[in-house]
């Protein structure tokens, strides 16, 4: 959350906050593609009839765009609004984007070490911890990633966010990666959701193939080069210009791999949570300065890289559940020019999480092709 001191004012009340219905300030000029229409109006029916929603769709399917007009909606109907996530790298994506989408209307974005305080902004953008410092302030509550670390496992913020939002009022979770209780629910109705299972460009998601590696970390150890197959992707990758994501299990793992990579090129950096420089590296991997980005899970979710490619490796490691998995293989093929990008999972031995990530995939794949929302070839 950040420093705080006695006179910091952390509780804001409904009735402190004078509403003005005036205000409308979308200045988003895309178009929506059909499934996204759909969940663009069942968010605004949620909006205006003060309901919770689902919003399921999958990585890339443009879940910020569908919130657009719903959001519109209720600025003019003279609300609050709030977009949450877990984690900071997404509140900054997001605070990009709204910026652009409505330059007009005034945007908080809070997080632990964020200068910005809450003014009576329109709209504020913030990690969860942050909500703590609200209370029946938004009318509109946006809950983005709602599967992702630490809002899954860490109750009290649920109870958090729920004090945060006005008595009446609406709340929208997002996921690509519902739970399973989440999943069984939506599949059956029995929750109100709306369901995005392909991409606007109509291209199916990128689907991760396995390729055994051995004990990777022996043989880094030992011979301070990469095993080969992974050399062998890399280069691959390296000569097609193409920006390449390499997630590893974990942080202190960094410094040894990266050195190992950097023998293959010199853009190489590596990333993780205590990482300082985190931000700074994440603008210069997007500006091409860096080639392949080594990462810990703290990137599978919230960035967007055009043309990137994704290898993981260690995929059978615990930290990799089904859930990370197919974030991480929802960073490909995102964009439209480039939307068949390569995902391998190297391993040391297939898991469980590896096969129901893939499962998963191809689910919502064969989903999106059945509602006629995917190209046929």
């Amino acid at each position: 959350m950040g420093k705080m001191s006695t006179c910091t004012k952390l509780i804001i009340n409904e009735a402190d906050m004078k509403l003005d219905r005036s205000i409308a300030g979308l200045e988003w000029t895309g178009k929506l593609s059909p499934q996204q229409e759909k969940a663009s109006l069942k968010v605004l029916e949620t909006v205006n009839e003060n309901q919770s929603l689902l919003l399921w769709a999958v990585c890339g399917a443009g879940k910020t765009e569908m919130l657009f007009h719903g959001i519109d909606a209720a600025l003019q109907q003279g609300k609050f609004v709030c977009i949450t996530t877990p984690r900071v790298d997404v509140v900054l994506e997001l605070a990009n984007r709204f910026r652009q989408a409505f330059p007009t209307i005034s945007i908080a974005v809070l997080y632990g070490d964020s200068e910005e305080v809450w003014d009576g902004n329109r709209i504020t953008i913030c990690t969860v911890h942050q909500l703590v410092k609200f209370r029946h302030a938004f009318h509109l509550l946006i809950i983005d990633e709602v599967d992702a670390f630490p809002y899954n496992i860490e109750t009290h913020l649920h109870w958090v966010a729920s004090e945060a939002r006005t008595i009446i009022g609406s709340t929208v979770q997002l996921t690509a990666t519902p739970s399973t209780t989440q999943q069984q629910l939506a599949l059956k109705n029995r929750i109100n959701n709306v369901m995005v299972p392909a991409r606007y460009h109509r291209q199916p998601l990128p689907v991760p193939g396995f390729e055994w590696i051995g004990n990777w970390r022996k043989i880094i150890h030992k011979s301070k080069k990469l095993p080969k197959p992974l050399e062998k992707w890399l280069k691959k990758f390296l000569q097609e210009d193409c920006p390449i994501f390499l997630f590893i299990p974990t942080i202190s793992e960094c410094i040894y791999i990266e050195e190992a990579v950097k023998k293959i090129s010199n853009k190489t950096a590596s990333v993780h949570s205590k990482d300082q420089y985190r931000h700074e590296k994440v603008r210069a991997f997007r500006n091409g300065e860096i080639q392949i980005l080594i990462t810990t899970t703290i990137l599978e979710r919230g960035v967007t890289i055009s043309n990137s490619q994704i290898a993981v490796l260690g995929a059978d490691e615990e930290v990799f559940s089904e859930s990370a998995l197919v974030q991480i293989a929802g960073r490909a093929g995102r964009h439209i020019d480039y939307a068949s990008g390569e995902v391998l999972f190297f391993h040391n031995g297939i898991s469980e999480e590896m096969v129901r990530a893939k499962k998963q995939i191809l689910l919502m794949n064969e989903l999106g092709l059945k509602r006629g929302w995917l190209d046929k070839k």
